[in-house]
């Protein structure tokens, strides 16, 4: 699969949805995407369940989105056509959280022992809506695994364990922590968030390693990559997981602002 290139013009970015309302202008509630995960169990399922983190989704209404769920369902030979159709009829995507991508994804020819729960099917779709929703220049929103697959979907790669790269002690304060991230001044993270630092919720063994496609670093932590975007659009990954603290932290539910006001279009009702 060839990486899409993060410039250019796409004629999808302007489809939009409206409705009348005494022929005065309608903002439409943007359409969000998710890939959802697999799990064996649900609470509410007798049988093997597809899940999104409800955290997600409940900033995103705050915001003013509607998530959509799209299911790691499809075959290879399907799931880019899918993913396609599906960003061509959406406003915008966020990739979230989840299990540790196939080092296959990015090249590598070797796993580590310590890899977590790899799944083709997560990475395929996963992938699949990263490449579509960029080459379509629809806003994206990219959360821990999420922000490594958006790397991954640019043709970069990814540190797959990170007390090989920091060593055991700095790792481990990447991992179930609460830390204070320096942040570019002259980011969209930063005009998101309204500061030039983060207090973000880490749980991550990975991180990025080497740069995607166009792709530039907002902040870093103990030398770790912790948030990437595309200047001129809006696309940003951040390796924390602003959901986590969004409901009582007004920077981390800014980005989830932010996402899905750009994501957001005015349409002339008739």
């Amino acid at each position: 699969m060839a990486t899409p290139r993060p410039s250019g013009t796409s004629a999808h970015r302007t489809t939009r949805r409206s409705f009348r309302r005494g022929g005065t202008l309608v903002l439409v509630r943007p359409l969000i995407v998710m890939p959802s995960r697999l799990t064996d169990s649900a609470d509410t399922w007798r049988v093997p369940a597809t899940a999104l983190g409800r955290p997600y989704q409940e900033a995103i209404i705050r915001a003013g989105g509607v998530p959509v769920a799209v299911p790691p369902l499809l075959d290879d030979n399907e799931v880019d056509d899918m993913a396609a159709e599906v960003m061509s009829r959406v406003d915008g995507l966020c990739l979230p959280g989840g299990p540790d991508v196939s080092p296959e994804r990015y090249g590598a020819d070797w796993h580590h022992p310590r890899l977590i729960k790899v799944r083709h099917e997560h990475d395929a779709v996963d992938l699949a809506l990263a490449r579509a929703a960029i080459g379509q220049e629809k806003p994206v929103l990219a959360i821990c695994r999420g922000h490594q697959v958006l790397n991954v979907a640019l043709g970069g790669t990814l540190h797959q364990h990170l007390p090989d790269v920091i060593g055991k002690r700095a790792a481990s304060g990447h991992y179930h922590n609460h830390n204070a991230i320096d942040v570019v001044a002259t980011s969209k993270l930063a005009e998101a968030m309204g500061a030039m630092s983060a207090r973000g919720h880490c749980v991550h063994h990975q991180a990025v390693d080497r740069l995607g496609a166009g792709l530039v670093v907002t902040a870093w932590l103990d030398g770790v990559i912790e948030a990437v975007e595309l200047p001129d659009r809006w696309v940003v990954g951040v390796q924390w997981h602003p959901e986590d603290t969004a409901d009582r932290d007004s920077g981390q539910q800014g980005l989830f602002d932010a996402f899905v006001a750009a994501a957001r279009q005015p349409v002339a009702s008739n």
